[in-house]
């Protein structure tokens, strides 16, 4: 049965994020499934617009990050400032200390920079001078990555990269949306007339409903025949590690949820599947990520249960 919550938040985001429906989903589902979302494009396609309409219309604090090369790990986390009143160091947090963060242009900063966020994605906390700080909950990523082929990109870490549930692409818009793109009213102006549409306790409630979602055992057998056939693979260099494993589950689920079910079919893994693994598995030898080529053979490998 269609959920209200959703179909509310996606028809209004399909309004300012013009012809990307299936896009949108995505996004949702990664932040139902608790995970965060990494977005791969040329600039001027709508990843920062995305972010600040998920997070106006759902009505989560905010923070943007623009990372640059000489962006420093304490612009991220926060810094300790003395302070002479109280004779003892005072914690200032960090734009990280928001409940949806957009890391603009990730790659543009140093590794050192990068791993900042590694604590805060995996634990939902930093620490900072030996104390260790929750972080406002829900708490969401949305990372944007110019292609590695611009100048002044630093590649991802593979332990930063595997922080990210999916990864999407939202490409060129089709001629009819670009058209109305550009006859229409500015996106941004749209937005800051928005409301939120749903609260943060539907929102949470929605990551809730989406872990009780039943999976039947043989679909459990599928995820892990899949996760094998990644490590076996002569092609590639190394295989999906455990953590992927239980983000496709949970992203299927939560997959599942938006499209009105209250079971996970094999044919949701098989659709999330390639937004799991691209950004995780990388051809043996040079390093490069894997066609998309690649990532059908390997789903085609397996059996459906």
């Amino acid at each position: 049965m269609p959920n209200a919550h959703i179909n509310r938040l996606l028809e209004a985001a399909s309004q300012i994020i013009l012809g990307k429906e299936h896009e949108l989903q995505l996004a949702l589902a990664c932040f139902i499934a608790r995970g965060h979302l990494l977005i791969e494009d040329v600039p001027g396609v709508g990843k920062t617009t995305l972010a600040h309409t998920l997070a106006q219309l759902t009505g989560m604090q905010f923070q943007r990050i623009q990372f640059t090369s000489d962006l420093l790990p304490a612009d991220i986390v926060g810094v300790s400032v003395f302070d002479r009143d109280t004779n003892a160091f005072r914690f200032h947090p960090g734009p990280v200390f928001a409940q949806l963060v957009l890391a603009d242009e990730i790659n543009r900063a140093t590794p050192k920079t990068q791993s900042a966020l590694l604590e805060a994605m995996e634990e939902r906390q930093v620490t900072a001078d030996g104390t260790t700080f929750d972080l406002p909950q829900p708490f969401f990523v949305i990372a944007t990555q110019n292609p590695a082929h611009q100048i002044g990109t630093f590649p991802l870490p593979e332990s930063q990269l595997d922080r990210f549930l999916l990864r999407i692409r939202l490409g060129y818009p089709a001629p009819l949306a670009e058209r109305a793109l550009l006859m229409g009213e500015d996106r941004r102006t749209i937005l800051e007339r928005r409301t939120p549409v749903i609260s943060l306790e539907d929102l949470l409630g929605l990551q809730r409903n989406a872990q009780s979602l039943h999976v039947a055992d043989r679909l459990i057998d599928y995820i892990q025949a899949l996760l094998s056939a990644t490590r076996h693979d002569a092609e590639l260099a190394a295989g999906l590690s455990p953590r992927a494993g239980l983000g496709l589950l949970s992203v299927a689920r939560a997959w599942a949820l938006i499209q009105g079910r209250d079971h996970v079919l094999p044919e949701d893994v098989q659709n999330l599947f390639p937004h799991v693994a691209a950004h995780r598995l990388h051809l043996a030898g040079d390093a490069r990520p894997v066609p998309a080529a690649t990532l059908t053979r390997l789903v085609h490998s397996v059996a459906l249960p």
